[in-house]
């Protein structure tokens, strides 16, 4: 393999340039990079011109939401702003729907109504990617501590790409009817946002929609592309916590104690086995314990261990087998450790949990062909179902059973893709410090697809 470094450093070195100008940077980097403009529409007034000619526009909000990041729950200042493009779009706008959302209705005459969701919040990580953009806010987290906060997510992409979006679906109303709904979702990343702006009466107080539409940065795919998956496509999401309950002593004289260490130590083991023996292969699943803490000294026999684990699955009958499962095999082992009934382990399942994302078949393969028709079949790829979280899910998750489709948009620069396609470098994951997404063209890309996506569904 051949070394990474000097490809970092050159790209580096690329991203240090013109730091004294931003604009000019961007557009630096970009150069090199295929662009959908250079091969499709170029008709006068089309959209793809269009989207052209409000990028200079989209490229510096972009850099406003990448150096302004506030963390789940906190997104004031964000909700404001995106409250003032919609407004600036035309739309009649509600803040504060569910916490900080926004929301955003456009009529348009009679015809179906489509949601198109972007979320707001950030990461509590230190940016490390040398943009001269970076993001340098810190706050104070929940516990007090000072933490950076930095869109590694990519949530500053999905908001420039849905304020274009609104921006060119209200200049092209001659080519829609129905009505538009576009929501700025807060705390996607604590997985509360969906679910309180449907408390608040998202569904009541606003159209319903036919379709809900999202997008998501992808940092394994290459700027200019999208990608799709239909059916499941990202998980169900559970937090499980369990307190090992034990009869502690000194470490010396084990036979008097029933150790809950050496217990926690036999589930977690045992815990495995559940994907392995009693999932189908055909069912993807995981139990992960990640986290085991317990005792306060090495000669010491602790009274009561706890665990985290985190489990993932696609169907609600996984899901809910996980957890029966687990508790079954834990309670077994404690019976097995001498431990009476009230001395099982105790189960807290916790709150946060996220629906998996089912991207409905029918709308997700009539989309792939208008971006296959707008962007070019070469630019549009399908991808595999992944096992990560995302609360978009909740918006077909209703009574109303809204079908949904969420895809993937890439921002990899094209020469560090194929640089790692060759093993001569590494792609830094979406959460990670050096998370860094190529704004050209990647936010023309998602504003192209998501603006056909829409009209192709309120088309007249």
């Amino acid at each position: 393999m051949k070394p990474i470094l000097p490809l970092i450093g050159l790209f580096l070195f690329v991203f240090a340039s013109a730091q004294d100008d931003p604009v000019r940077q961007l557009k630096q980097q970009a150069k090199e990079s295929a662009t959908i403009l250079e091969k499709l529409d170029g008709k006068p007034g089309g959209l793809y011109s269009q989207v052209e000619a409000d990028y200079a526009y989209l490229e510096k909000l972009y850099i406003h939401y990448h150096r302004n990041p506030e963390l789940s729950f906190y997104e004031k200042e964000t909700s404001k702003r995106m409250a003032e493009e919609l407004r600036k779009a035309g739309f009649e706008v509600t803040e504060n729907v569910g916490g900080n959302g926004v929301v955003g209705v456009l009529r348009n005459g009679d015809g179906p109504t489509v949601l198109v969701r972007a979320d707001m919040d950030a990461l509590p990580i230190v940016e490390e990617t040398g943009l001269p953009y970076a993001s340098t806010v810190t706050t104070e987290d929940e516990a007090g501590n000072t933490v950076g906060v930095m869109h590694a997510c990519g949530h500053d992409v999905h908001m420039a790409v849905w304020a274009g979006a609104a921006r060119r679906l209200a200049d092209n109303k001659d080519k829609w009817k129905g009505a538009l709904v576009f929501i700025g979702q807060p705390a996607e990343e604590r997985s509360g946002g969906a679910k309180a702006m449907l408390a608040d009466g998202l569904y009541e107080r606003f159209p319903v929609p036919d379709y809900a539409l999202a997008l998501h940065t992808n940092a394994g795919i290459p700027a200019g592309k999208v990608g799709y998956c239909p059916g499941y496509s990202l998980a169900n999401v559970d937090m499980m916590d369990i307190t090992v309950y034990g009869q502690g002593g000194h470490g010396a004289y084990p036979q008097g104690t029933k150790d809950p260490v050496l217990l926690a130590a036999r589930m977690v083991v045992a815990l495995q086995t559940i994907v392995s023996r009693e999932i189908s292969p055909l069912d993807p699943a995981v139990v992960t314990v990640g986290s085991i803490h317990g005792g306060t000294k090495g000669n010491i026999i602790p009274d009561e261990v706890k665990l985290e684990l985190t489990m993932r699955s696609y169907s609600d009958e996984v899901r809910m087998a996980l957890i029966e499962k687990i508790k079954r095999i834990c309670n077994g082992l404690a019976m097995s450790a001498g431990l009476s009934e009230d001395q099982y382990p105790q189960y807290t399942l916790r709150e946060e949990h996220t629906p998996s994302v089912y991207n409905d078949p029918e709308l997700t393969e009539r989309i792939r062909r208008v971006f296959a028709n707008t962007l070019g079949a070469e630019n549009v790829v399908q991808t595999l179902p992944n096992m990560v979280g995302e609360d978009f899910a909740r918006y077909g998750r209703t009574a109303e059973e809204v079908p949904i489709f969420l895809f993937w948009l890439g921002t990899v620069n094209p020469e560090l893709y194929a640089a790692a396609q060759r093993g001569e470098a590494i792609l830094p994951p979406l959460h990670s410090s050096r998370y860094a997404p190529l704004p050209e063209p990647s936010i023309k890309t998602g504003v192209v697809a998501m603006a056909a996506a829409v009209m192709e569904l309120l088309g007249k």
